[in-house]
């Protein structure tokens, strides 16, 4: 599986921007997809993931502002973040994975990465 992140860029605080992640493979659709954000500076950080199936699940900070769907017919898992703030400038990864963890927060549990897109919110 081959994952291509896209849809980054500048926007101002309180703005919204649609992320995608696009595979190749045709296993996708059985993966889990995992997105992840790197701040200036820090570690890499779990933001949500989508099964399968489509239920997704978030961390706290983003809960209630970014939505993660997908499309396995198109292969593509989405990431639309709305009521953006300057803590959320990042470099966003998408990720796969086929851990059976509810909630796999550790990077090391996935298996295939896209190369990220930048994600800068001005205030």
């Amino acid at each position: 599986v081959q994952l291509q992140a896209s849809g980054g860029g500048l926007v101002q605080a309180g703005g919204s921007l649609r992320l995608s992640c696009a595979a190749s493979g045709r296993t996708f659709s059985s993966y889990r997809v995992g997105w992840f954000r790197q701040p200036p500076g820090k570690e890499r950080e779990f933001v949500g993931i989508v099964s399968s199936s489509g239920g997704a699940t978030y961390v706290g900070s983003v809960k209630g502002r970014f939505t993660i769907s997908r499309d396995n017919a198109k292969n593509t898992v989405y990431l639309q973040m709305n009521s953006l703030k300057p803590d959320d400038t990042a470099v966003y990864y998408c990720a796969a994975t086929s851990s059976t963890y509810p909630q796999p927060r550790d990077p090391a549990l996935y298996d295939y990465w896209g190369q990220g897109t930048q994600v800068t919110v001005s205030s």
